[in-house]
């Protein structure tokens, strides 16, 4: 099952066409959801009533127009609405243990302007218990890019990337990010292309029909990324990389290109939080 958070925004409702293309190219049934106080969920009579009744009846308004986003854009899809009680972000990190993929926009009606993700997608990225895309607006160019660090996490990322290019028909664009950086008094050997084919592995064999880019560009991953993303459909990041620090589940070049991703962003889980264990 997919996912998508929808608060009523604009940004909310491109999450949901988003969701509902992706939803047929799986064949997998859609939830569109939206979270409000518990207490506005619960509260039926007393001197809150009106109130919560009110905006229930707001929150009723919000679901039914992303069902109908949903629904024009993808007629074939099994689709469905859903009202979460509590905070959003805590809300969809919940209902993230039942899908999976969670999609949600990149800002809603409570961006704080001057930012480009807003305080639910930065919390569902770095916290859900499934794959997360944080969308944004852009034109369908048919590339995806994703990015390669080597590490045994990011075999995760490799077949998240791989596979979303086979469903979209798109090129698929592979990224190595690197810098001279000092080792036991030396330095790593500059990465070369014949590294880049064994990460991929047998993918290339397995795909034969994506279209594959591969790039080994010097600089920092984040730089790198941003530029590689440039008129891309989607960047693939993981949510753990080489240089992370034990511990930390969330990274530090996931962590920038949810403010830097030039276009819609996929943070693959990998790692011990994948799939929650």
């Amino acid at each position: 099952m997919i996912v998508v958070g929808v608060d009523g925004s604009r940004a909310g409702l491109e999450a949901v066409a988003w969701a509902a293309r992706e939803a047929s190219l799986r064949e997998e049934p859609l939830r569109v959801a939206h979270a409000m106080p518990a207490w506005a969920i619960e509260e039926r009579t007393g001197r809150l009533s009106e109130v919560s009744e009110w905006m229930r009846e707001g929150a009723k308004v919000v679901l039914d127009a992303g069902l109908e986003r949903a629904r024009r854009e993808a007629p074939g899809v099994e689709a469905d609405s859903q009202l979460l009680p509590g905070d959003a972000r805590e809300a969809l990190i919940a209902a993230s243990g039942h899908a999976g993929l969670l999609v949600v926009g990149n800002h809603g009606l409570g961006g704080v302007r001057g930012l480009l993700v807003g305080s639910v997608a930065y919390g569902v990225a770095a916290r859900a218990a499934c794959d997360v895309v944080v969308v944004r607006e852009a034109p369908r160019r048919g590339e995806i890019v994703v990015g390669v660090d080597g590490s045994p996490a990011g075999e995760h990322v490799l077949d998240f990337a791989f596979a979303e290019a086979r469903l979209h028909g798109a090129r698929l664009r592979a990224v190595h990010a690197w810098t001279m950086l000092e080792a036991g008094g030396g330095f790593y050997p500059v990465p070369d292309d014949l590294g880049l084919r064994e990460t991929l592995g047998g993918r290339r064999e397995s795909h034969p029909d994506v279209e594959l880019i591969e790039e080994i560009v010097r600089g920092h991953a984040v730089e790198v990324l941003r530029q590689a993303a440039e008129g891309a459909d989607l960047l693939v990041v993981g949510t753990r990389g080489q240089g992370q620090v034990a511990g930390l589940v969330f990274g530090s070049v996931s962590q920038a290109m949810l403010q830097q991703a030039p276009c819609s962003l996929a943070v693959v889980r990998t790692g011990a939080e994948r799939f929650g264990s």
